[in-house]
């Protein structure tokens, strides 16, 4: 025997306003998306109104500038155009991207950025992370002096960083040589930018020497804001140090890991200077900006050059985008920071 329920209707009474069509809209989108929307209070809507109207002129003045070089840049590469005959100028459509990306000499510029950012990046986060973990558990009288003592080679400009790493390997006045004269099988007279392996070793070492301190510096910010009673609870639970840096330590100082990495992976794929300076692309050296440098300045070649910057470009923004989907940080703080 079956007995058949009724379904239950809710009916406003006279002085309550009956279901909105904004309240099942409302009620519908959470259904979907199975989240709550965000409601801020009065406090907080003032302080991003707040933030906006005094961040928001720097912010649209970066935006202008910086966003029509790069419109520039692109129209520029459409075109078959050489300054020393700008009569001849002709719309091509993606002709230059094909001429670049179908030469062998940009895959070789490519990888060999690549492999100058990786390196650099890698070494420089090990390194930076042991200058600020001493940084951060120095004593407080010798502080201030060795946070100073640490980042003086970042204060350097990076052209006389480079030049002073010149002199010091070069084969005339450099004087790095004499040091290995007494290692069997190394020659006293290595001309170190003569060849790839030696001059890229070189490069990379001044990249490193010179900005090591700033990953540091961003570093030591992530130190300072872990707590120390997660690292003295987890020290009482008997955790040896590599757990309480793997398990304590390292998780909440992801944002500035991601912050250091990302600063650092695009300043080293950009890399100019220490090149440049050092051997000028020789030797299978030659690194993408350089490669821009060549066609736009050197030859002349406007449409090739800003080809190979909207294509330098395009990399940067997809270190951006691999780095944010691989360190899954939430910057905008709708998780918590998390």
């Amino acid at each position: 025997m079956t007995s058949a329920i009724p379904a239950k209707t809710t009916t406003a009474s006279p002085g309550e306003p009956g279901p909105s069509l904004e309240a099942g809209s409302r009620n519908g989108n959470r259904a979907k998306t199975g989240r709550v929307p965000r409601q801020y209070s009065d406090r907080t809507r003032a302080e991003r109104r707040l933030g906006w109207i005094l961040a928001g002129p720097a912010f649209i003045i970066m935006l202008l500038v910086t966003l029509y070089p790069i419109l520039q840049a692109i129209y520029e590469s459409l075109f078959r155009f050489r300054l020393t005959a700008p009569d001849e100028r002709a719309f091509i459509g993606l002709e230059n991207y094909i001429v670049i990306l179908t030469d062998p000499v940009w895959w070789s510029g490519l990888w060999t950025t690549v492999l100058i950012t990786v390196i650099t990046v890698a070494v420089e986060l090990v390194l930076g992370f042991a200058l600020a973990l001493v940084m951060h558990k120095a004593l407080k009288s010798v502080r201030g002096a060795l946070r100073t003592a640490i980042l003086v080679p970042y204060g350097i400009i990076t052209v006389v960083s480079a030049f002073a790493w010149f002199y010091a390997f070069d084969i005339n006045s450099g004087y790095v040589n004499s040091w290995f004269a007494w290692l069997p099988g190394i020659d006293e007279n290595l001309n170190w930018f003569a060849q790839g392996p030696t001059a890229l070793f070189v490069i990379m070492a001044s990249e490193i020497w010179k900005t090591t301190p700033f990953i540091s510096l961003l570093l030591l910010a992530g130190l300072a804001q872990v707590p120390d009673e997660l690292s003295e609870a987890a020290k009482v639970d008997g955790a040896t140090w590599w757990e309480q840096m793997r398990k304590v330590i390292i998780p909440n100082m992801k944002a500035a890991i991601m912050v250091a990495v990302l600063f650092r992976a695009l300043d080293a794929f950009r890399i100019f200077d220490n090149v440049f300076i050092m051997t000028n692309g020789a030797y299978g050296t030659e690194v993408l900006s350089l490669l821009a440098y060549r066609q736009s300045i050197s030859r002349l070649e406007i449409g090739l050059g800003s080809a190979v910057s909207v294509l330098l470009f395009l990399c940067v923004l997809l270190i951006c985008f691999v780095a944010i989907k691989l360190f899954k940080v939430d910057l905008a703080g709708s998780q918590g920071g998390k």
